[in-house]
């Protein structure tokens, strides 16, 4: 456990390995419920609250420290994540980013003063922390799936428990030592590493954490809310992403989406292009840019700098996209390019004519997969889109505005983009999703004000007359 500023001795660890190799690239501890217990009480009895600017400095401090480390910081993902070097770069710098943005936010977080109509008294709201924070995160994107919860909760002058996942904890504990170097105080930060049927529970439920936030799966997402009763939560839990093309589209551009947003991270990302959804007879060109693309896209070693998609977090995560695909299959989809798998690894997939209730566009697909399913009319696509159990972020590529304006409004998503995909990513507008997407909004400004209260003072009016 990463506690009061430095990793404690332990009597059991957890191997992580790379899923390309499967060699072991560190050990972390197998943190018990009650030392878990033992430094969340600690963190309660230390905590106080930083001024916003010495929150804003340290922020500040910590993106700057990432910026110079980004290389080390990008291969030590790529090692226990098999993301290839080409995409952790870009983490690096999208986390140095976020922790920019949550250091201006934390000196611009500000109430307001309400003069109370039918009594001489004015009112006054200030927000103050929450109190600590239980960050419960995934293992993709390791590096900025952290920060994206960390940062605004130092922003909000929170303390935090972070429990990253048991399949890559190594750069979430790498980013410890850094906000503990930008000058965060060793007490408001405790790193938990363990099996999460035993850590995350705990963490959940224990009474002396006020808020919950987790990024993960649907099922795992209600049973944190579950252990979680009667504390705040903020939950991601996923989405099955759609980019609907008309027929009026720009199809270089909805090519070059799909290209991006299908195969980035191996497909392991919850903002990912899961479904490719065209509507009429453009999709005969489309579907050939697309293999065109996945073609362009290397498969392998995360370590190549060559090397456009790495393995999935394991081979039992590949097996389940290899088998997904064999059902689209045998549904009479059409398998254009790739899916091979070799271990871990699977190569960029293009399916065409992908059944609307095959498993592989049903569910939550994580892998380098781009299923197009072809519909009729724009109405069968809203159907087809909102089809799932998810509703997480979408995009439409057509140049009738009108017609993505009916769009946006029909489809039960938390986000939707005009000629932009699902992917569509900033630190500065709220994300989050509806139905088994989740509760709650990220983005760093909102989750700044998910993580803390309004306080509200009231006086007499000092003009009242």
């Amino acid at each position: 456990m990463f506690r009061d500023g430095a990793l404690q001795p332990s009597s059991d660890d957890i191997a992580v390995r790379s899923p390309w190799t499967g060699e072991t690239v560190g050990r972390v501890a197998r943190d018990t419920a009650a030392q878990l217990d033992e430094a969340v009480r600690g963190v309660r009895a230390a905590w106080r609250p930083p001024r916003p600017d010495r929150r804003a400095a340290i922020l500040h401090a910590a993106a700057r420290l990432i910026r110079e480390r980004s290389d080390a910081l990008a291969e030590l993902i790529s090692r226990e994540s098999g993301v290839c070097l080409a995409e952790t770069r870009k983490e690096t710098e999208r986390a140095a980013t976020n922790l920019v943005v949550a250091a201006g936010e934390a000196e611009r977080l500000r109430g307001e003063n309400i003069p109370v109509p039918g009594h001489d008294r004015l009112a006054l709201t200030v927000f103050e922390p929450i109190g600590i924070v239980a960050a419960i995160t995934p293992f993709n994107r390791p590096l900025n799936q952290v920060v994206v919860k960390i940062a605004p909760a130092v922003a909000a002058g929170c303390a935090v428990v972070l429990k990253p996942s048991e399949k890559t904890p190594l750069t979430a504990l790498a980013f410890a030592e850094i906000l503990l170097e930008a000058g965060l105080p060793p007490e408001h930060l405790v790193v938990t590493t363990g099996e999460p049927g035993v850590i995350g529970a705990a963490i959940a439920g224990h009474p002396e954490i006020d808020m919950v936030t987790f990024t993960g799966s649907a099922s795992t997402g209600r049973a944190v809310a579950r252990a979680a009763a009667g504390k705040k939560v903020l939950l991601e839990l996923g989405g099955n992403d759609p980019l609907i093309v008309l027929p009026d589209a720009d199809l270089a551009l909805a090519m070059q989406l799909v290209g991006q947003g299908a195969f980035a991270t191996a497909g392991q990302s919850c903002r990912g292009i899961k479904r490719v959804i065209v509507v009429g007879d453009v999709a005969d060109e489309l579907v050939a840019g697309v293999v065109e693309a996945a073609r362009g896209k290397r498969a392998g070693d995360p370590l190549d700098p060559a090397t456009d998609v790495g393995p999935l977090i394991s081979e039992d995560a590949a097996v389940v996209v290899e088998r997904r695909i064999a059902g689209a299959v045998a549904a009479n989809a059409k398998l254009l390019h790739g899916g091979d798998r070799r271990g871990p690894l699977i190569t960029p997939a293009v399916l065409d004519h992908v059944p609307a209730d095959a498993e592989l566009v049903v569910e939550e697909t994580f892998g380098p997969v781009a299923p197009v399913i072809r519909v009729a009319d724009t109405a069968e696509a809203i159907r087809v889109a909102n089809g799932t159990r998810y509703g997480l972020q979408a995009g439409v590529v057509t140049s009738n505005v009108a017609a993505f304006t009916s769009i946006a409004e029909a489809l039960r998503v938390g986000a939707v983009n005009l000629n932009a995909g699902p992917h569509f990513d900033s630190p500065h507008i709220p994300f989050g999703g509806v139905k088994s997407s989740g509760l709650g909004r990220e983005g760093i400004s909102y989750s700044i004000r998910e993580m803390s209260t309004v306080k509200t003072v009231t006086l007499p009016y000092p003009f009242a007359g």
